[in-house]
């Protein structure tokens, strides 16, 4: 019976990337990757370190693999990620962990654990770090295919502690990421999602526009995905592509604040009048474009009249979805020693009042799209409906449809109407007669 090991993520898209890879890793040296939750020989906790909500939540899951091992057992408890970056002392000495390890050595995880367990040595063998050395790997959690093209962030934003954790910018070679996108194609995936920190500062030997071209001209009947990015150095021939028809029309732009006193207190770098002019150029190429983004409410020195622009923005901007965080304090940020800092109350009531904003903004973008087209990649059953399929259209709005087409195909849908899950809204659709 092979071993078995349950790895679970906290975090962003990069995070869920690298514990896809993880787990590759493991089947590759006969293991059986199991739910998170159930009894395993290896736990492995890949956590995040953005908001102290992220650190409390990251403990409480590291804490929690030792009452899952099956009885009179030692299981492997592995901690990775930025929170083990920040609070590497804290984990060391905590009761029952076997290993921290770094973000850049994440992808030597499995041969560690096995190595371990063989009763071997396996630290003098290991390859030196390379944040890219996680090869192109079949589906185990998703449909979608993450491709880790960058690292690291220089921006050093007064709020931010994700340079102290993920290190300089480093970028994948162009080469490489060409390499392993054409894998991944060849091997059946559907959808290629760039991920990173930072991918506007991707310098792999051509610019960034010139490498999602590049993307966009392989062979295969696949779609493109860009994750994050910040808004600065984007222009009209990144627009351009977002007419190919390969490229998803979906983009989160991240914005933080809409107030140009704020920006600059976070050290942003782009003014509000910047970021809507963006916007407005890549509308200009695709009007029926959804994009997200980020906000940080809060924020120290944040007014009433600061916090009225952020949210008269959301409005005006027409975003699909709005991922609203109240100011966290980082240690060692220099935000943490910002005057003003606000009242915990005043950031909830600020958070919820963003979050009515959104959800109607939302509701309007879901009403846009009854009657309209989509193509729908298929990625799992609908467990809320028996016979009903779940996925995501081109432009990044969940839907579910009745049907029996397979996973990882796409089917042409119709939407009819908008439903309702414990996650949020849903579109609900027919499959298009082609008649």
């Amino acid at each position: 019976m092979s071993r078995r090991v349950a790895l679970e993520t906290l975090g962003c898209k990069l995070n869920q990337y690298e514990t896809d890879a993880i787990a590759a890793g493991f089947l590759r040296l006969g293991w059986t990757v199991v739910e998170p939750g159930s009894p395993a020989d290896a736990y492995i906790v890949n956590t995040c370190t953005v908001t102290s909500k992220a650190d409390r939540k990251s403990r409480w899951t590291v804490s929690r693999q030792f009452s899952l091992a099956p009885p009179n057992s030692e299981p492997v408890v592995v901690v990775t990620g930025c929170y083990a970056e920040s609070g590497r002392e804290l984990f060391e000495t905590q009761r029952g962990v076997t290993f921290v390890v770094p973000n850049a050595r994440k992808n030597q995880i499995p041969l560690l654990v096995d190595s371990h367990l063989r009763g071997e040595v396996a630290a003098p063998d290991l390859p030196p770090p390379d944040p890219f050395g996680f090869p192109a790997h079949p589906k185990i959690f998703h449909t979608r295919a993450s491709l880790k093209i960058q690292d690291g962030c220089d921006n050093f934003c007064t709020f931010c502690i994700i340079p102290s954790v993920r290190g300089h910018a480093v970028s994948r070679p162009a080469a490489d990421v060409l390499r392993a996108a054409t894998e991944l194609i060849a091997g059946g995936r559907k959808e290629l999602v760039l991920t990173g920190v930072n991918l506007g500062r991707w310098r792999g030997g051509m610019t960034f526009t010139d490498l999602v071209a590049a993307l966009l001209g392989l062979e295969g009947d696949f779609r493109l995905r860009i994750t994050s990015l910040e808004p600065e150095g984007l222009g009209s021939a990144f627009a351009d592509l977002l007419l190919h028809p390969k490229m998803c029309p979906h983009l989160h732009l991240c914005l933080q604040s809409a107030s140009p006193r704020v920006l600059l207190s976070m050290r942003r770098e782009y003014n509000i009048e910047q970021y809507r002019d963006l916007v407005a150029l890549l509308r200009s190429r695709r009007p029926d474009l959804n994009l997200t983004t980020d906000v940080i409410v809060g924020f120290p020195g944040e007014t009433e009249a600061d916090f009225e622009l952020t949210r008269e923005a959301l409005t005006e901007l027409d975003f699909g979805y709005v991922h609203i965080f109240p100011y966290s304090r980082r240690q060692d940020t220099r935000a943490e020693r910002m005057p003003g800092q606000v009242d915990e109350m005043v950031k909830r009531r600020r958070a919820s009042a963003l979050h009515d904003t959104m959800d109607a903004t939302r509701k309007r973008n879901f009403g846009r799209l009854i009657g309209a087209v989509r193509r729908v990649l298929v990625e799992t059953p609908d467990n809320q409906r028996p016979g009903w399929l779940r996925g995501l259209t081109e432009d990044y709005f969940p839907v579910r449809f009745q049907g029996s087409v397979p996973w990882n195909t796409f089917a042409e849908v119709v939407v009819t109407g908008i439903g309702a899950t414990a996650e949020g809204p849903v579109l609900e659709a027919a499959i298009r007669d082609k008649d």
